[in-house]
């Protein structure tokens, strides 16, 4: 598949995940909501795994591979699943917007990755201003505990990050199927704990959009998300990969606003404008080289 079919796809799924996932949660709570995407997630990588005969890789790097996935997932999911129910599904999308500063921060340390210069500094000063104009106060964005909400979807994305750039350290190149299989299978564990833990029982009423929403994101959100997020870190640098996030909040906001009745206040636009800005200039140079990296016959024609 060419990489740019699999990075504009990968947005699109993500841009309608955070309205899938308030949805998926409608009587039914966020624990089993995560706990059945993934299950259904999982199922079905398996079975197209079988059908493809794509094999299971055992090896050493596949094994941490699968562990750092894993781990990586739950605690991100778990954590955007439970802060989801305090705000607006387009501010997921927005927090969520920072983890190419989180990712770049990481890698540089762990990867040795391109250091900051004066405008990544720049950019990264402007979306964090943003992004502290949108948490100074909750009043607006989805309940009176959205600080809390917000707070989770924070650590969400530190373990979102440290995930990324552990697999990328690792540098398995084992099929994205197989390595979306393995994920799964470490994290659904730690999600049914979590399930068990918080509540344990079936939903009393689950909604036909609940219902939806939970099989969209099994099938969708996980199988096809997660398989096509590998495959494309597998080809590019962890910067091409986390400026996936740069176009999801601005989606996901309209979504949100026009979907799903949310109103935001307007310094909440201002912030999210801010962070998106900021996130620009933070990876401007990576921008302006994405189509030489994805259409390498375009450069030598120049």
């Amino acid at each position: 598949m060419p990489i740019p079919v699999a990075y504009l796809s990968i947005i699109l799924i993500w841009s309608t995940t955070p309205l899938a996932i308030q949805w998926s949660a409608l009587g039914a709570g966020f624990a089993f909501a995560v706990t059945a995407r993934m299950a259904i997630g999982l199922a079905l990588a398996i079975l197209i795994l079988l059908l493809w005969r794509l094999g299971f890789p055992r090896h050493r790097e596949a094994l941490a591979t699968y562990a750092a996935g894993g781990l990586g997932l739950f605690g991100a999911m778990t954590l955007t699943y439970w802060g989801a129910q305090y705000v607006h599904s387009g501010l997921v999308a927005l927090v969520f917007g920072t983890v190419p500063l989180v990712t770049s921060l990481m890698a540089a340390l762990w990867l040795n990755e391109r250091a900051l210069t004066a405008p990544r500094l720049a950019g990264m000063l402007i979306g964090l201003a943003g992004l502290a104009v949108v948490f100074s106060t909750a009043d607006g964005l989805g309940s009176d505990r959205a600080w809390l909400g917000l707070l989770a979807l924070l650590l969400a994305v530190l373990c979102y990050s440290a995930g990324l750039v552990w697999v990328k350290r690792i540098g398995d190149d084992s099929p994205p199927l197989a390595i979306t299989v393995g994920t799964m299978t470490v994290a659904l564990p730690l999600f049914l704990l979590v399930w068990l833990v918080t509540d344990g029982g079936w939903p009393d009423q689950l909604s036909g959009r609940a219902a939806a929403a939970i099989l969209y994101l099994g099938v969708c959100g996980s199988v096809l998300g997660f398989a096509l997020y590998f495959y494309v870190i597998q080809h590019l640098d962890t910067g091409p990969v986390s400026l996936i996030s740069l176009i999801n909040p601005v989606i996901a906001l309209m979504l949100g606003s026009l979907v799903n009745g949310e109103v935001l206040p307007g310094r909440v636009w201002a912030g999210a404008a801010a962070v998106i800005l900021g996130l620009a200039i933070y990876q401007w140079e990576t921008l302006a080289g994405l189509p030489r990296a994805w259409f390498p016959a375009a450069k030598s024609s120049n």
